[in-house]
Parts: structure tokens; sequence; C-alpha cells
């Protein structure tokens, strides 16, 4: 097969990467770099600092950060511009972009067998569970797997998984609303649109109607924001944790997915337009901001939290709320579910400050986005998480092949028992 422009630049950067830590490791090896407290132990081991992850930063004061440059800026970036960034560290220009697309357009094709596959499952599936099915499927079609059970070196490994990773990309905005048709019983798959990008194929293919085109521009503008975030998170975890087994990127991908699934991860944005659509009927409309404040206070009084405001790393306003809320402000100002989000922004955070038990009383991506989807009549709540996933693979392979390249060993941290901690603290606490 021929090599592509992005192949070529990512064999060209890869030496000098793996030079770097090299020389670090020699250098340096034996640092410390973080210590661990009990309270990390037992809460997941959240802020522990344990692994690498180049692809994209979450800054507390700044929010996502992408190959050094903030998210914010890259809002009018199309998604396949996102895919070179994170795995080479530039923004393509327009021939390197050209070709991309043109490659992600001749793997495309989704194999006959899948739709049998997904045509067998209950009709009741959830949506989630037939695109990780479908991605598991296809794990035949795997090219790191073929070249793996050749003998294939190890300095190659980084080749298969970025042809894996970009057969299984370029299928995936095809599967997902061949997926969303059939669940949603809107009819059979929409043929793909050559003519379009990734994205814009991608709102094609889901079939909402779109006569100015905004949906479509939503959907290139949410495949951008939500491709990465760091790799801590479950979904990027996971799958790094299971490719660093060297399983393949459909094992990975799909691994990383089911993490996404879970209700902690990847329903936030459900949670928050259940939120607001509660208010809607409740108040019949938009409320006052004097109703408004009272509902939070209620809310807030009776124990629970406002969807969708605090962050566990972030204490400013999340950069992707600010790029979807400018979305909203320009294409529906006047619609009564943005006008909703629109008046949680400027009343929640001051009563959040009131309340003074809230770290971060500044709104994150999920209060907005599923808002803007609902919005443009994509109102199935189950599929959201597909749709994040669509993006968020962006994300996860490029962090394998970038592992793969690197030659990132198998993750394996030591486990304790609960009777060791507690003695190791105890210990410690009378030799001070």
């Amino acid at each position: 097969m021929a090599k592509i422009n992005l192949h070529d630049k990512l064999e060209s950067q890869i030496p000098g990467l793996r030079e770097d830590l090299r020389a670090l490791a020699k250098a340096q090896g034996t640092a410390v770099v973080s210590e661990v407290t009990v309270n990390q132990v037992l809460g997941g081991m959240r802020g522990v600092k344990a692994m690498l992850c180049d692809t994209s930063v979450v800054d507390p004061d700044k929010g996502l950060i992408i190959r050094g440059i903030p998210i914010g800026k890259l809002a009018d970036r199309i998604p396949e511009e996102i895919y070179y960034l994170l795995l080479t560290g530039e923004i393509p220009g327009a021939d390197a972009l050209a070709d991309l697309q043109s490659e992600l357009k001749k793997r495309a094709a989704i194999p006959s067998y899948v739709w049998d596959v997904l045509k067998a499952m209950p009709e009741d599936s959830h949506p989630m569970t037939m695109f990780d099915t479908a991605i598991l499927v296809m794990e035949r079609e795997s090219v790191f797997r073929r070249r793996y059970a050749e003998g294939m070196h190890k300095d190659e490994y980084w080749e298969a998984a970025l042809e894996d990773s970009l057969n299984l990309i370029a299928k995936l905005p095809a599967m997902a609303a061949g997926i969303y048709r059939m669940h949603t019983g809107k009819g059979k798959p929409i043929a793909s649109d050559p003519k379009l990008d990734w994205g814009g194929d991608f709102a094609h293919m889901l079939g909402i109607p779109d006569p100015a085109g905004q949906f479509a521009n939503l959907i290139r503008l949410y495949l951008t924001l939500h491709c990465d975030h760091e790799g801590g998170n479950v979904s990027a975890f996971t799958c790094h944790t299971v490719g660093s087994a060297l399983s393949d990127p459909y094992y990975a991908v799909s691994a990383g997915l089911n993490g996404l699934a879970g209700p902690l991860h990847g329903l936030a944005n459900q949670e928050c337009l259940h939120f607001v659509l509660e208010m809607h009927t409740k108040f019949n409309g938009v409320p006052s901001d004097k109703d408004l404040r009272d509902f939070a206070w209620h809310r807030l009084n009776e124990g629970h939290v406002v969807p969708g405001y605090g962050h566990a790393v972030l204490r400013v306003t999340d950069p992707r709320f600010t790029a979807f809320h400018d979305f909203g402000a320009r294409v529906c100002p006047d619609e009564e579910i943005f006008r909703i989000v629109d008046s949680i922004f400027r009343i929640v955070p001051g009563v959040l400050r009131e309340q003074g038990k809230a770290k971060d009383p500044w709104p994150n991506v999920d209060a907005i986005s599923g808002s803007l989807l609902y919005h443009f009549g994509l109102t199935e709540f189950d599929f959201y998480t597909v749709l994040f996933g669509v993006s968020r693979a962006l994300g996860m392979c490029s962090q394998l092949i970038i592992n793969r390249a690197l030659g990132t060993p198998i993750t394996r941290p030591k486990s304790v028992s609960t009777e060791w901690l507690k003695n190791t603290v105890s210990a410690a606490h009378h030799a001070a």
C-alpha cells in the first residue's frame, strides 16, 4: 500500500520522539514526579500523575489544550484537521488535508456482514451496544493482528495501528448514522455523499432535516470539541490499557467505548438536557430569573447538584461550553431551550458561589451540547453517547498510534490490600 502524507509525517517524527524518551529515562529515570495519598488510592487515583499523553492536556485555568492550542481556537476547524493535529502536533495544510480526506473516503465502505449482525440484534438493543458490537465484528479486518501474527518488528507496530485506525475512523460516521436510523425506525441507512467532509457527511447520513446547513455545522463543531480529553478519563484510559497489551485498535477502541457508555462518563449531557426540559415544562417556557434562582436553590437544598456545573479539573467556564454557546447565540438565540441554557449560565454560578460548596461554579460542555442537538431534532437521548464516541475515537486512536510508536509498555499498576494500606499508614504515623 502506498504511503500517505500522514504516514510520512509520522515516520519523520517518530525517531526523534523515541530518542527524547530514551534520553529522559537515562538522565532522569529515578526522579519522583508524583506522591500518592490515601484519599487518591481510595478515590479512583484522581490526580495521580502516572502516564504519558501528548495529544492533549486539561489546564484548570485554560481548559482543554490540543497539542499546545486551546480548544477555543480550534472551534472553526473540522475533525479531520483535528485528527492530523492530534497525531502530528501540526494543523495540516491544504494538500495534507485533502490527502487525508481522500484516504478516509477510500476506506469508508462498511462490510455487508456488519449490517447483517446489527439487523440480527434485538430491536430494543441500545444504540451504544450496537455501535460497540459493529466495531468488534470488524476486528477480523485488523491489519495489526494480521501483521503481528506474521512477525512484524515492534518498530512497525505504529504503522499497523495507523492502518487500523484510519480504516476504523473512516467507517464510524456511516456506521453510527446507520445505527441511528435502524434504532429509531427512520428507514434504511443513507448513502455517503463523497463530496462532503467527514463531519458534514455524518450529518447528511443521519437524515436530520437541515435546509440551512447549520445542523452539519453543529456536528462538525461537536466532533471537534469532544475529540480528546487527556489520557486519564475512563474511555481514554481503558483504551490505553487494552491497547498496551497489544490488542489491536478494534479491541481497544471498543473497550474505551464501553467505558464511555457509563452514566458517570458519557451520559452527562443527557442529564443536563433533562434538567433543562424539566424547567421548560415546570414553567411552561422560559422561567424568570427569580423563578430560576429559586428552582436552583430548592434543588441544592434537597441535596442535588445542578447538572453541568462544576468540573473535576477546570476552575473556569469550559471553553467548549463557550464555543457551543457562541454557536447557539448565532443560530438559535430566540429558541426557548437555548434561552433557558443561557439563563442558567447567567444565574446558577452566582447561586453556587453563594452556597459556597462548589469548587468550580462554572459550566462544563455537557451543560449545553445536548440542548443544541435537541434543537435540531436529534431528540433520541440514548444516541448521544454514540455521537460522543464517534468524536472521542479520534483521540483514542491517536493515543494508540503514538503509544505503539513509542513502545509504551503494558499497563500494570501495583494494587495493595486494605490491610496493607492501614498498616503502612499507621507505621508512617507512628514513625513521625
